[in-house]
């Protein structure tokens, strides 16, 4: 998500500097290389050398003759893109008001000035939030094209934003946004389909791949919707479902507006009829299982000219069964291509899957985090 991305980082007097160790440590793991700015607020609450350790490079703590501030964000700098993390009000309202009084603030005006992509995740208390002068700073810095990354708010605290919800703004502000303009509908994760009150019946699918897919999307410009049953994600909108049929129509509305849908959920392929207490255990019991729609058929009925790519799981181990189980699927529902893998990556960070179009089939083996943003760069391509 972050490979090859060169990412400066301005730390600031909050008290969630402690965290930028585990920032830069996210980053780094993400495939950035990583320099760190400090304030001498920053410094009174995490020592230089924490940080020196965290991103493997030396740290600027001030603005020297060597115009460290020139050579990291300027129009030729080494920066990619400059991050403060955390930032505070004071922070804020400095940059808006092109005050330049710490390496943080000069560097955040050279980035501006040298239209070098800046990110901002505030952390303060609450009322400072709420501040109108601080709501009017950033409103200002927003419109310059910096991208906030919206603090938690919780206990009285705009506490910073979680280290992945930072990473991948920042990935998207260093992106060159292939997708900008476009709404992706990303279905994820397995569905459960209810036997009786506390039963059901689902399957092995975590949902890593398809929220990958969702953030690879988001990072390369889109805005996208995540269909799944799960949590709310920072990168998409979100909506929850349970049984296929929820995650159907919630699919085919969301699909109203949308410029493309990728199916990567493990939809239940059968469901039944619940019943409405719990089954007593210890007896006989047949169920009588239904087969459920083809979300990509209902999906391509509704939607005759939207972009489909499909996900096919298989069982058996063997490529080219995986390609023509593939390629079946494609044919079918007119999809754009599929992505197969073996079901046995059920749960793992890593993946080896293999890219199916109607002319070509191409291997991907590498982290789940990675063929999100291949699949997002595939659609790119094919758009």
């Amino acid at each position: 998500m972050l490979s090859g991305v060169n990412v400066a980082l301005g730390v600031t007097g909050s008290i969630a500097a402690v965290k930028v160790v585990e920032l830069a440590h996210e980053l780094r793991r993400r495939g950035a290389s990583v320099r760190a700015v400090m304030t001498g607020s920053a410094q009174g609450i995490i020592n230089p050398w924490a940080v020196e350790f965290a991103t493997d490079e030396p740290v600027v703590t001030e603005i020297t003759g060597g115009v460290e501030h020139v050579e990291l964000c300027g129009r030729d700098g080494w920066a990619d893109v400059f991050l403060i993390a955390p930032a505070t009000a004071n922070t804020v309202g400095k940059i808006a008001g092109a005050i330049d009084d710490t390496p943080v603030t000069t560097c955040a005006t050279t980035a501006l000035g040298a239209d070098v992509p800046v990110v901002v995740a505030p952390a303060m208390h609450e009322p400072m939030y709420d501040h109108p002068g601080v709501l009017d700073a950033i409103d200002r810095v927003e419109s310059w094209g910096v991208e906030f990354v919206d603090p938690r708010v919780e206990e009285g605290k705009a506490k910073i934003a979680t280290e992945e919800a930072i990473a991948i703004e920042t990935a998207r502000a260093a992106s060159d946004d292939p997708l900008a303009g476009e709404r992706v509908v990303v279905t994820s994760g397995a569905t459960s389909e209810p036997i009786d009150p506390v039963r059901v019946l689902t399957n092995r699918s975590s949902g890593r791949t398809g929220r990958a897919v969702a953030a690879g999307c988001y990072v390369a410009g889109a805005d996208v919707t995540l269909v799944h049953d799960g949590d709310d994600v920072p990168y998409a909108e979100t909506v929850q479902v349970e049984t296929a049929a929820e995650m159907l129509a919630a699919a085919r509305d969301a699909c109203a507006d949308a410029d493309a849908l990728i199916s990567a959920a493990a939809v239940s392929d059968y469901t039944v009829e619940a019943n409405d207490e719990k089954i007593r255990s210890g007896q006989d019991l047949t169920l009588d299982l239904e087969p459920t729609p083809k979300l990509i058929d209902e999906i391509r009925d509704a939607h005759p000219d939207l972009t489909i790519v499909g996900f096919k799981a298989e069982t058996s181990g063997d490529d080219d069964a995986m390609v023509a189980a593939a390629r079946k699927t494609l044919d079918r529902a007119d999809l754009s291509f599929v992505v197969a893998n073996d079901a046995s990556v059920m749960g793992d960070e890593d993946t080896r899957v293999l890219f199916v179009t109607r002319e070509s089939v191409t291997e991907f083996v590498g982290s789940k985090t990675a063929l999100g943003r291949r699949v997002a760069d595939e659609l790119a391509a094919r758009d």
